[in-house]
């Protein structure tokens, strides 16, 4: 097969929104690879003669603590000493070259435990099943007879560590079945235990992309045509080429142009003298206006694809005693990761007995697709290409489907073959060239009998599609899936639990020039706040109590129903509060998880917004980590609240107007609400804790504005409009 088809075929394999299952656990003939080192017991587990027990994660840790809830599950299973336990990455490369062992590296939609606990466990289970055959085998026992506890096997008096045993267990064959335990045997999952990468990251040890150092290395700054869709026309390297440390000037691709230098800044500020003259193309007009212009047009559009249909909406309307209507819009937003986008990026050239070969260091969610990236851009087969996965300063998203900036630093490097480079793109960059949370409208119309009963009601959404611009080949009759998170009629990922008998939710697709993305949430985070605001306007409109109403929707959806009921009991909803405070509340179900959020507010005469707390509430099936749970609660509140009070990009002349965070702001400590978590796992799924309550931080905060002044906020961010 040529390299081009080997490229061809995997990057169709690593860009697909879901990775294949891996085929297989315990690999002998590579259990003794390298001479002297200690043999590993399958794909997950490496016990050290030490008795370090090395538990390899092939998700990104980015600040979330998928890196130690997977640890646990696969110590649990083993039964190790858990302070014994370290962790390190496999690479993609190694996983291309061993069948796709570890799965997908993918680490987004909060898949990270939830769509793999079920093998790394079962990782730690055969690893565990190994060492007691190996020591039932030394003693002549049966296995039956043997037990296993932080990190020993016993039988009566008898005992061997794991590392006394782990080199004759790495060469046994894997038993047929490998049982789990139930979670309510657990005694390390289930547990705040402390986090793994803490104590890298408080004394500086942890590297992170843009922290390191390699024999040689040189620094790249890149600028890209502003305009989306634009390209170089011509640039003047002569300019900056005789500045002290400036060693090249590339173009990268069509449409940029990068410096390389000794140092980053000398790089950066030579790239701010080079004269460039970009062809901006025929996005130079877009606007803001005129994208929402044409989104608004969307909404009473004659086609639109149908994401849910109950009884017949449109009729019930017609028929309806009252109706009420309102129009919603959310804006572009920008990831704004606290680090920007790097790579270091290193080109061998081919020498006696050696073939050319890259290799990239990045941040990446995706190491599978970082590699795909890598090796269309040297044009290498990723056999020829390697990455190494380092942790992630923020990801969000961002770093997950699309790797434009691995691809420039190739490209760059191939210009220095032999030498490293590494490529850090400027906040400016990082403003101007994300891949920005979709821009879309929604209209809502419900009809209401003459008890003020809820008996219709229809959600039309204008706007992007994030698969139409990353992966266009999975819409499907003009139908992009993703655009109904959390409006579902069932599933796993975001079933709507509210019954309404006529019921209608369709998107009208539009598309602008804007490359959308996934960013943390997703479509949940829209769809919460035009559903969970609109509900409470038709709650105003009947007269009813906001909480009352929801309860009888979702009388049938004892989930939904649950994490409801959870926060409003704790936020003591209808009892007597403060003077001046104001409730409001919101709940959804998202990636796998019931979720919900009450927010208490007050308004200052002067229309200033305090936000005193809010109380949150998530069953996520099973809990591997409540402690993580809270805090990926309280940092996903953080996120959230950051858009929606603040969060907008804005689109003028074909590009992006905020260009920092003096214009594109977040939330600080004074913004910052106390939050309140509520972990009530049911237990019998597996839901994601990462994404799901951002989806309720704005539509709570909204609806308890309105309680507190009477007005309706429905364009976000808050920061456009006043509250008096």
């Amino acid at each position: 097969m040529s390299a081009a088809l080997s490229r061809r075929g995997f990057l169709s394999t690593t860009t697909a929104v879901s990775g294949g299952l891996m085929v297989g656990f315990h690999v002998p003939a590579l259990a003794q690879a390298t001479a002297g080192a200690a043999p590993e017991l399958n794909a997950w587990v490496q016990v050290l003669p030490d008795e370090s027990v090395v538990i390899r994660i092939a998700r990104s840790e980015m600040g979330q603590g998928t890196l130690t809830g997977l640890a646990q599950l696969v110590a649990e299973e083993l039964e190790c000493d858990w302070a014994r336990v370290r962790t390190e990455y496999p690479t993609p490369g190694q996983n291309l070259a061993r069948n796709r062992v570890w799965g997908s590296m993918s680490t987004g939609g909060s898949r990270g435990v939830r769509e793999s606990n079920d093998y790394v466990r079962k990782g730690g289970a055969l690893a565990r099943a190994l060492l007691i055959q190996a020591a039932a085998n030394r003693w002549g026992v049966g296995v039956v007879e043997c037990a296993t506890a932080a990190g020993w096997v016993t039988h009566g008096s008898k005992r061997l560590s794991y590392g006394q045993l782990a080199a004759e267990a790495a060469q046994l064959a894997a038993p047929a079945d490998i049982p789990l335990k139930p979670a309510s045997a657990w005694t390390l999952a289930g547990r705040p235990l402390k986090r793994l990468d803490t104590r890298p990251k408080l004394d500086g040890s942890q590297v992170y992309g843009m922290d390191l150092k390699l024999p040689g290395l040189l620094n790249a700054a890149i600028k890209d045509c502003p305009v989306f869709g634009g390209k170089v026309k011509s640039f003047d390297a002569s300019a900056v080429l005789g500045r002290p440390g400036v060693k090249k000037v590339v173009q990268v691709g069509d449409s940029a142009v990068a410096v390389v230098a000794d140092t980053w800044w000398r790089a950066k500020t030579a790239l701010q003298a080079l004269p460039v003259v970009w062809d901006e193309g025929p996005n130079a007009g877009q606007n803001s206006a005129a994208t929402a212009a044409v989104l608004r047009a969307g909404l009473d559009a004659a086609e639109a694809a149908v994401g849910s249909s109950q009884g017949d909406a449109k009729a019930a309307l017609a028929a309806a005693a009252r109706r009420v209507e309102a129009v919603y819009s959310y804006p572009h937003q920008n990831h704004a990761t606290m680090e920007v986008m790097n790579a270091t990026a290193l080109i061998t050239p081919a020498k006696a007995g050696a073939a050319e070969r890259c290799e990239v260091w990045t941040p990446t969610q995706n190491g599978e697709a970082a590699l795909a990236a890598a090796a269309e851009a040297s044009g290498l087969p990723p056999s020829a290409c390697e990455v190494y996965k380092l942790h992630l300063g923020g990801g969000f998203g961002r770093r997950g489907a699309v790797h434009d900036w691995v691809r420039q630093a190739v490209l760059i490097a191939k210009e220095l073959p032999g030498t490293p480079v590494k490529l850090i793109w400027s906040r400016e960059e990082d403003m101007a060239h994300g891949r920005y949370h979709p821009v879309t409208q929604c209209k809502l119309s419900a009809g209401l009998d003459a008890q003020g009963k809820l008996t219709a009601l229809h959600m039309r959404i204008s706007g992007q599609s994030i698969i139409a611009g990353l992966f266009p080949q999975n819409i499907k009759d003009g139908k992009d899936p993703v655009v109904f998170q959390g409006l579902n009629a069932g599933g796993a990922e975001g079933a709507l639990g509210y019954a309404v008998p006529n019921l209608l939710i369709d998107h009208a697709m539009r598309n602008p020039a804007v490359p959308p993305g996934f960013w943390r949430g997703v479509n949940l985070n829209q769809n919460a706040v035009y559903l969970e605001c609109f509900l409470d306007e038709v709650a105003h409109a009947a007269k009813r109590d906001p909480l009352e109403l929801r309860r009888e929707l979702l009388a049938a959806s004892p989930k939904h129903l649950a994490v409801l009921n959870a926060v409003a009991a704790k936020a003591g909803w209808g009892k007597p509060r403060a003077k001046g405070r104001h409730l409001g509340l919101a709940q959804i179900m998202g990636f796998g998880s019931y979720v919900a959020a009450c927010a208490e507010v007050s308004v200052s005469k002067k229309g200033e917004l305090k936000i005193h707390r809010i109380v949150a509430a998530t069953d996520p099936g099973h809990a591997v980590n409540p402690q993580q749970i809270a805090a990926q609660v309280e940092g996903s509140f953080a996120y959230g609240l950051s858009a929606a009070l603040f969060g907008e990009i804005t689109i003028k002349d074909g590009r992006a107007e905020q260009q920092n965070f003096d214009t594109y702001p977040v939330v600080k400590m004074a913004d910052m609400p106390a939050v309140e978590t509520i972990c009530m796992p049911s237990g019998g799924f597996w839901g994601g804790v990462g994404e799901p309550t951002i989806a309720v931080a704005a539509p709570a905060v909204l609806n308890a504005i309105f309680a507190a002044t009477g007005k309706r906020i429905r364009d976000l961010p808050l920061r456009k409009h006043t509250l008096v």
